[in-house]
C-alpha cells in the first residue's frame, strides 16, 4: 500500500494560534468564547478526514516583554486571552465521531494523578480519540501564576517530566483490560484482582493509585511532544507517538527528521511508530496570483512588536530593550535553544534585523507558508513528504476558520487524487488514525 500522510489542525483556544495577523483579518471569526466556533472547526477538519485537532496552551498572559502585560493585551498576542483546551475539545468531541482531540498540559504545574484522570476521562468521552501534548513550561510568567518566582532550569524540567509520564502511564495501566465487569445479575461491578495501586514514590511525585477512572478505550492517550533541544528530542524519542515540529526550511526539516528517527531507534523503538509532523500555513487561491495576494495581505497585517512579545515568551527573555534594527547575531539570549536558534539561522542566511525577525514571527512563529493553487500546494506537501522531511503535517490558520475550509475543500481532494491521503476513515480511535499499536 502506498504510504499516506497524516494531517492535523493546530489551534490555541484563543483568537491567535501561530499567525498574530489572524485576529485582525477581516474574514476571521473572533467568537472563540462560544461552542459554535469550535464545533465548526471540528466538523470542518472531520469533513476533511483529518487525524486530529491539536491545541497548544500557555498558562500566563505574556509579561516577558517589558515586564508586564500591557503590550501583549493591547496588541492581542498569542496567549493574551485563552480558554482551557480540555473543555474546548470535550465540546468538539461531542459533535464529531472520528476526529482526534489533543490537548496541552504541563508536567511542571500539574500533578500526574490529575492529568491522568483528565486524559482518561477525555478518552472515554471521545470514545478513544484523546491525545496529550507534553510540555514542561519555560516561561517565568507561568511560574509566577503557580507561586514560583521563576521557571525551573531546562534539564530539571525534563527530569521531572520523565518521572511525571512514568507515573501517569502507571495510573492509566492500573485498570487491566476486562477489570470492569458490570454484572447486574451477579452483583459484581469490577474485578478487584484486575485493579492495582501503583505506589509511585519518586523523587518529584508521589501517588498511590489506582486511578478511579477505569481503563479508557485507547489504554492511554496518544502522546505528542515538540522537543527541539537535545534533551527534548531524547525525551520525545522515548515517549512520543507524534512530534510537532517548526522549521521553515526543507534542509532543517530533513535534518530534524533524520536526527529524531535515529534517536527513536537508539531508544529501542521502531522509528515508524513515531510520526514527525511539521507545521505550515497554507494560502490557497484559484490562481497562483490570487494565492500570493492572500499571503501578502495577511503578512502586511503582522506587527513586529507582537512577534517579539511572543518570541520573548518562547525564550523566557525580554527583547524590549534591544534596538529593533540591530542584526540578530548581536542579540545574546542566555541558554537559548529551539525557536530562537531557528531565528538566528534564518538571520545568518538572510541578514535579518530583530524587527524583521519580529515581523516573521508575527506572521506565523517561523512556520513556512505554502502558497498557490490546490495543485501547487499539493506539490509542496508531496515534495516535503516524499523528500524525507515528514510523516504528515499540522496546518495552522492565517484566518480562522476559513483557512481550514479552503484547505479541506480544495487541497484535500487533490491529495486524495494522488493517493497521498485517505478517502475515508478506516478506524475510530486516534491511535488507529495514526497507524499506531493499540
Amino acid at each position: 500500500m502506498t504510504r499516506q500522510l497524516h494531517l492535523g489542525g493546530f489551534e490555541i483556544a484563543s483568537h491567535v494560534a501561530h499567525s498574530h495577523a489572524a485576529w485582525r483579518h477581516p474574514a476571521s471569526d473572533l467568537d472563540f468564547f462560544g461552542p459554535d466556533y469550535w464545533h465548526r472547526v471540528g466538523r470542518t477538519l472531520e469533513r476533511g478526514l483529518f487525524d486530529f485537532v491539536f491545541f497548544a496552551d500557555l498558562l500566563a498572559v505574556p509579561t516577558n516583554f517589558g515586564g508586564d502585560e500591557e503590550e501583549a493585551l493591547r496588541r492581542g498576542t498569542q496567549a493574551s486571552a485563552t480558554l482551557d483546551p480540555a473543555l474546548v475539545v470535550a465540546s468538539i468531541a461531542a459533535v464529531t465521531r472520528h476526529l482526534g482531540v489533543a490537548i496541552t498540559k504541563s508536567t511542571t504545574y500539574f500533578h500526574p494523578f490529575e492529568l491522568a484522570r483528565i486524559l482518561a476521562s477525555l478518552d472515554h468521552l471521545s470514545r478513544g480519540r484523546a491525545g496529550w501534548n507534553i510540555v514542561t513550561s519555560l516561561s517565568s510568567a507561568e511560574a509566577r501564576n503557580f507561586g514560583v518566582e521563576k521557571a525551573l532550569d531546562h534539564d530539571l524540567r525534563y527530569d521531572r517530566a520523565q518521572e511525571f509520564v512514568e507515573a501517569a502511564v502507571a495510573l492509566w495501566e492500573s485498570w487491566e483490560p476486562g477489570a470492569l465487569v458490570l454484572d447486574k445479575v451477579g452483583g459484581t461491578f469490577a474485578d478487584p484482582a484486575k485493579v492495582h495501586p501503583v505506589h509511585h514514590d519518586g523523587q518529584y511525585y508521589k501517588t498511590r493509585g489506582p486511578l478511579p477512572t477505569p481503563r479508557s478505550p485507547q489504554g492511554r492517550p496518544v502522546l505528542f511532544q515538540a522537543g527541539s533541544s537535545p534533551k527534548g528530542k531524547d525525551f520525545a524519542a522515548r515517549w512520543a507517538d507524534a512530534i510537532f515540529e517548526i522549521d521553515p526550511t526543507p534542509e532543517g526539516r530533513r535534518a530534524y527528521y533524520d536526527d529524531v528517527k535515529s534517536r527513536v531507534s537508539d531508544a529501542g523503538r521502531n522509528p515508524d511508530d513515531v510520526k514527525i509532523l511539521p507545521s505550515f500555513i497554507p494560502f490557497v487561491g484559484e490562481t497562483s496570483s490570487i494565492a500570493r495576494e492572500k499571503q501578502a495581505f495577511h503578512n502586511e497585517l503582522a506587527d513586529p512588536v507582537s512577534g517579539l512579545i511572543t518570541l520573548s515568551v518562547h525564550t523566557d527573555h525580554d527583547f524590549s530593550a534591544y534596538d529593533l534594527d540591530a542584526p540578530v547575531e548581536q542579540v545574546a539570549v542566555p541558554g537559548s535553544q529551539g525557536l530562537f536558534d531557528v531565528a538566528r539561522r534564518l538571520s545568518e542566511r538572510d541578514s535579518l534585523t530583530l524587527r524583521e525577525v519580529g515581523k516573521q514571527y508575527a506572521q506565523g512563529v517561523l512556520l513556512p507558508q505554502f502558497v498557490g493553487t490546490a495543485s501547487e500546494i499539493a506539490d509542496q506537501i508531496e515534495a516535503s513528504f516524499t523528500g524525507g522531511e515528514a510523516d504528515g503535517f499540522i496546518l495552522s490558520a492565517a484566518q480562522s476558520p476559513g483557512t481550514f475550509d479552503d484547505f479541506v475543500d480544495q487541497v484535500v481532494p487533490e491529495l486524495q487524487r494522488r493517493t497521498l491521503f485517505r478517502d475515508r476513515y478506516t478506524g475510530t480511535t486516534l491511535r488507529e488514525h495514526l497507524g499506531l499499536d493499540a
